[in-house]
């Protein structure tokens, strides 16, 4: 893990109601440490400075924590372990070695959500 006093960087799609509800909710709690929300959604832009594709960022949940890129179940590790409630469980999925598990059910969510959001290219590029 990197220096805990610099920001997060969480990427969510802002126009995916499930995503909105559940980053809300993480946006309600008084996180550990510095979080910067980008809504790559309301800011298509915002990938470019990040060396990401918004492809790339709608497909998958994306953590940027320093220079290191983590996605899909790692990134939601990174981001609980920052908040209060959400850190034991973050612990709990790395000393049990729970990652790769929930990285398939991730995986198999993920899909499903970028074709039914995705289609008629609504997350190309504008």
């Amino acid at each position: 893990m990197q220096n805990s006093n610099s920001p997060l960087r969480v990427l969510y799609d802002g126009g995916c109601p499930l995503c909105r509800r559940e980053i809300a909710h993480y946006q309600r709690l008084t996180p550990r440490r510095p979080l910067d929300w980008i809504d790559i959604d309301g800011d298509p832009s915002a990938c470019e400075s990040l060396d990401i594709t918004r492809e790339s960022a709608m497909a998958r949940f994306h953590v940027i924590e320093g220079s290191q890129i983590h996605t899909g179940a790692e990134a939601f590790v990174v981001l609980w372990s920052a908040l209060p409630g959400w850190s034991l469980l973050a612990a709990l999925a790395r000393g049990l070695r729970l990652i790769p598990v929930m990285e398939r059910g991730y995986a198999w969510f993920a899909q499903r959500r970028w074709k039914k959001r995705c289609q008629d290219d609504r997350c190309a590029v504008i």
